[in-house]
């Protein structure tokens, strides 16, 4: 793997041990195209972390990146045929700190969030970093230090990756790898729920649309915040009885009934107070608004592939609010991991698969395919 990294004066690392120089990393070429290369390790710069991978979790919106591109923006254009490696679910170890850092140590476990944003804009400002307006600047005489993993700046597909140390979550010592590496997704359901009620769901109506990952633990995430009751809405059996496992009150199988009118039975035909759709059709989007009491809020946590016709005149009529939420902001995955290491919910259920390095082309084929009823695929950077 090469030489090792020293500590120099104009940059000095702290490091636990030698750092190989080189490292393997899957690089985007083509949309669609993949190749395992080796590349550079990156060093910190002032108030950064490098992180050795232990775990990336496939992300269905890694898949978004790697076929078509956005929402990745690689020196303001498109991430193809520039080295780029994506993903973002990932956690780690503290491997050596930049200039500056001194909030953690060397061997470390952490969790990641995807987002640091460039911290002059209003949107930064005012907490909302993963809306930092200067998405994206973080290159040439563009340079504004926004920063997200997977997305604007390398990713976890690699055996290292720089982090700013606003990203980080540590992780508790007798929680898995696989475990702290689905924080992110879980982080994403929390902070939908922070916008729609600040949290304070205890004793609150809630639906969620769609048992992917987000969606399963949503349900997870809601029950542990006090919703109740909580309703999962989908198609397949098997991701419904996950649900169950994972707190969910009532099971709707939309297949076999009509969604809106179950939610509504189950409700003494007022709806309920918070939807989160995590499927993100022009039929769930609908769905949802029409499950919604009045008054109620209606959380966007999918990314629709295409414009979406919604009944605006109920929504309006009825003083119903839409929120979209990009990523998982206001600190949601330092909350979610709260909730995980007091074993309020079990994440590791959607676990299902586990790859090395040197399988990550097919860890994204059972994502993408959900071979052998795959859900959340983890990848094992330090495996071969």
């Amino acid at each position: 793997m090469g030489d090792t990294l020293v500590e120099e004066s104009k940059n000095p690392l702290k490091i636990a041990a030698p750092v190989a120089k080189q490292m393997l990393a899957w690089t985007l070429g083509k949309p669609g195209e993949l190749s395992l290369d080796q590349k550079e390790v990156p060093l910190p710069d002032r108030s950064e972390l490098l992180i050795r991978i232990d775990a990336v979790a496939v992300c269905a919106t890694d898949l978004d990146v790697i076929a078509n591109g956005p929402p990745a923006l690689i020196n303001g254009t498109l991430p193809f045929n520039q080295g780029f490696t994506p993903g973002h679910e990932y956690m780690g170890t503290v491997a050596a700190l930049g200039p500056g850092v001194d909030e953690y140590k060397v061997g470390e476990r952490v969790a990641v969030e995807i987002h640091s944003g460039c911290g002059q804009c209003k949107r930064c400002r005012s907490g909302m970093y993963t809306s930092c307006t200067n998405y994206g600047q973080n290159y040439g005489e563009h340079d504004k230090r926004h920063r997200a993993n997977g997305f604007t700046t390398n990713g976890g597909f690699a055996q290292y990756a720089v982090n700013h140390v606003n990203t980080l979550v540590r992780v508790p010592d007798d929680m898995s790898d696989e475990e702290a590496a689905l924080a992110v997704t879980a982080g994403t359901s929390m902070y939908g729920f922070i916008e729609l009620g600040g949290g304070l769901l205890a004793g609150e109506k809630v639906v969620v649309i769609g048992p992917g990952p987000i969606g399963l633990l949503a349900v997870g995430v809601a029950k542990a915040l006090g919703a109740a009751p909580v309703i999962l809405v989908g198609t397949r059996e098997n991701r419904l009885g996950l649900g169950k496992r994972l707190g969910a009150d009532h099971l709707v199988n939309a297949t076999l009934c009509d969604a809106v009118e179950a939610v509504r039975s189950l409700t003494d035909g007022k709806g309920v107070d918070y939807v989160m759709d995590c499927a993100g059709t022009e039929e769930t989007v609908n769905q949802a608004i029409l499950m919604c009491s009045r008054g109620g809020k209606i959380c966007l946590a999918a990314f629709p592939h295409g414009r979406v016709g919604i009944d605006l005149g109920h929504a309006v009529m009825n003083n119903i609010y839409l929120y979209g939420i990009r990523g998982e902001g206001k600190s949601a995955v330092a909350r979610a991991i709260a909730l995980m290491a007091a074993k309020r919910f079990d994440a590791t259920l959607i676990h299902t698969h586990t790859f090395g390095l040197a399988d990550v082309p097919k860890a994204i084929q059972y994502a993408r395919e959900r071979i052998d009823g795959a859900i959340k695929v983890v990848v094992k950077p330090q495996s071969y």
